[in-house]
């Protein structure tokens, strides 16, 4: 997994690793969360893919949209 930048020095993701349709978030707590076009769609896994790149927003646009937010995959 790359290291999340965390660029506002406040965010709750340590670090991140993605693929074409998916993207999987490891928080400071431990624990990893992955998430999947086809249960959020694609246009948020392309916003969490560029926020998780520019190291900034990732963990309040995971917080602030109730989809994304409960959408990871239960595997």
């Amino acid at each position: 997994m790359k290291q999340y930048r965390d660029t506002g020095g406040d965010s709750g993701v340590s670090s991140y690793d993605y693929g074409d349709d998916w993207i999987s978030v490891q928080f400071k707590h431990g624990g990893i969360y992955t998430y999947r076009s086809s249960r959020i769609g694609s246009s948020h896994i392309a916003t969490m893919k560029r926020l998780a790149d520019a190291g900034d927003g990732l963990n309040a646009y995971i917080n602030t949209h109730p989809d994304v937010k409960k959408g990871y995959d239960p595997r």
